[in-house]
């Protein structure tokens, strides 16, 4: 990791609201992956954290972003509404192309669980601005009208004892059109708790990251 990485906590600005955000960055970053989280989860998440602190080692930024305020997350159908969080995503990735910090580095999203739909679904409204796209234990069938206008090289990473989304991500593979790979991780289930799943998960997603986010120097 660079000796130049900071981590600092990150207020943006949508509509109304102020979304919280923590940012790890190196003066050497090169690109910026944005995370979206699944239902009931948030930036917190241990998991998420692991697989950004390997993508920072890798030489990538990362943003863990709560796309819903604590009062709208408290509301159960809120954590579904896929369109608001598509929105307060597209605004955030916008916000971090016009930051001194972060303006000329190549993004992508990584995506969990209903998070994975927001993330998609923004790619698909963001087109090639988005460098590449990861899903983990992802529902990517929630951006089934969205998926083959998706632009950027997708992974979609399931569990193999994860059956049903196993499937769901099969569906959904074969409607993407773009650069894509969908890689099932034996012995894992949706949350990826069994020893040595998550580490899987995370390189997976540092190797698609890390081939996929090279700066343009724009």
């Amino acid at each position: 990791m660079s000796k130049s990485f900071s981590e600092q906590i990150i207020y943006v600005p949508v509509d109304s609201v102020s979304l919280e955000g923590s940012l790890g960055l190196s003066n050497d970053a090169q690109g910026l992956v944005i995370f979206a989280h699944g239902s009931g989860s948030s930036r917190h998440s241990p998991r998420n954290n692991f697989v950004a602190k390997q993508l920072q080692s890798a030489g990538l930024g990362t943003l863990l972003i709560d796309l819903l305020t604590e009062e709208e997350d408290a509301v159960y159908e809120r954590r579904f509404d896929i369109e608001l969080l598509v929105h307060r995503l597209c605004v955030t990735t916008r916000w971090f192309k016009e930051q001194r910090m972060t303006k000329g580095l190549p993004i992508g999203y990584f995506g969990a669980s209903t998070g994975a739909a927001a993330a998609l679904k923004a790619a698909a409204s963001l087109g090639e601005s988005i460098a590449a796209v990861v899903s983990r234990g992802g529902r990517p069938d929630l951006a089934e009208p969205d998926l083959g206008l998706v632009q950027s090289p997708t992974l979609l990473i399931v569990g193999g004892d994860d059956d049903v989304v196993i499937e769901l991500n099969q569906v959904a593979y074969d409607k993407l059109k773009s650069q894509k790979e969908l890689v099932i991780v034996p012995g894992a289930s949706h949350l990826f708790e069994e020893p040595g799943t998550l580490e899987e998960a995370a390189r997976l997603a540092v190797d698609w990251f890390t081939r996929y986010l090279k700066k343009t120097g724009e």
